[in-house]
């Protein structure tokens, strides 16, 4: 029989059966805080709302960010099209965007859907070589960062962070920082970027396991970019799901004691499948932050049709990120899970890979 062709995420994406350990998505298993269900029953959330969002989210949001004023957000259908909206909002024709090699798989067609170029540095163990980064920056329109980082799991330095604000600050490029997975670190506090051209990208959906409401905001200072990204919104899909933005405006009322209890249960899952990665041989970093592990495969895209026909695994195939030798593991999902799943990628190994 042939083997089927698995060339984008699109065919994991939604799949669900019996006896699949899917370590593809990046969607949180943990339950979503009751906080958000409370209020919902009003027919204002059945009509439409502001193009730039719910006015008290914005501002709840505003107590989130130093100096920040409701005026400096946008409330959008995720942080997919928080990032799409803001590259349309920047493009000018064929502009360089640079972006880090392994990337999170959507962002180049973002950059080409905006009309504009994708253009690459490469990553040394998941972390910017500012050196490196300095070269490829020159002649850019922008750069996109995202810490904690998806695929790699990784957190950038801090100092690391400073010498790129002070570098485009300097060259008058805007970064896009995507910093869904924010609450989600293990090392350090998140560290906000700061800039007059900074524009950061985020969620409600890692933090508050609220994926299917597709609740996501930009917030920066820099207004033209705010109004343009408001303009070009209200002639695509004018304002986000009103009621989403009721429970996300509920979400911001959650104790940060809670966060942290789940940053915890990630923080668990990471030791537990990164050890388990490391006793079956693979070559792997340990993650930082988000909930993904990056180990090496010969041939992943073979690995990943194997484990998914044979096996009942999904993993994605890190060639889909811009790096060809790894396959990417997310451990969103709890531990009996992932127990099976690494008996089962043990068994593969011992029976069929061959590295």
């Amino acid at each position: 029989m042939k083997q089927q062709k698995i060339s984008s995420p699109s065919f994991f994406i939604g799949k669900s059966a019996d006896g699949l350990i899917s370590f593809g998505s990046g969607q949180p298993d943990l339950t979503p805080p009751p906080q958000i269900f409370r209020g919902i029953n009003t027919m204002k959330m059945f009509t439409y709302g502001p193009v730039h969002g719910n006015e008290d989210l914005r501002q709840a949001l505003a107590q989130k960010y130093p100096g920040a004023r409701k005026e400096n957000f946008v409330i959008t259908n995720g942080a997919s099209e928080a990032l799409d909206l803001t590259l349309r909002a920047i493009s000018q024709p064929h502009a360089k965007v640079l972006l880090p090699k392994p990337y999170y798989y959507s962002y180049p067609h973002n950059v080409r859907l905006a009309s504009m170029t994708p253009v690459y540095y490469k990553l040394e163990q998941g972390k910017i070589n500012i050196t490196t980064f300095a070269k490829a920056i020159r002649g850019c329109r922008a750069v996109i960062i995202n810490s904690p980082s998806n695929p790699t799991g990784t957190v950038q330095e801090i100092s690391t962070l400073k010498k790129i604000e002070i570098l485009a600050k300097q060259l008058g490029v805007y970064i896009i920082s995507d910093e869904v997975y924010k609450d989600l670190i293990y090392v350090r506090k998140n560290y906000l970027l700061k800039g007059p051209h900074v524009l950061t990208i985020n969620s409600f959906s890692k933090t508050f396991a609220m994926c299917g409401l597709r609740v996501g905001y930009l917030y920066s200072t820099d207004r033209e970019v705010v109004e343009r990204v408001i303009e070009i919104k209200t002639h695509t899909s004018m304002n986000t799901n009103v009621m989403a933005q009721h429970m996300a405006r509920g979400a911001l009322r959650v104790p940060q004691s809670v966060i942290n209890k789940q940053t915890a249960i990630w923080r668990a899952r990471r030791d537990y499948i990164y050890q388990g990665l490391v006793d079956l041989g693979l070559d792997v970093w340990k993650p930082e932050g988000a909930f993904y592990v990056f180990p090496k495969f010969k041939n992943p895209n073979k690995v990943i049709i194997d484990l998914y026909d044979k096996y009942k695994i999904i993993a994605y195939d890190g060639t889909w990120f811009g790096d060809p030798t790894r396959v990417r593991f997310s451990y969103a999902l709890d531990l009996e899970k992932i127990t099976e799943g690494l008996r089962r990628l043990k068994m593969y190994l011992e029976k069929e890979y061959r590295g």
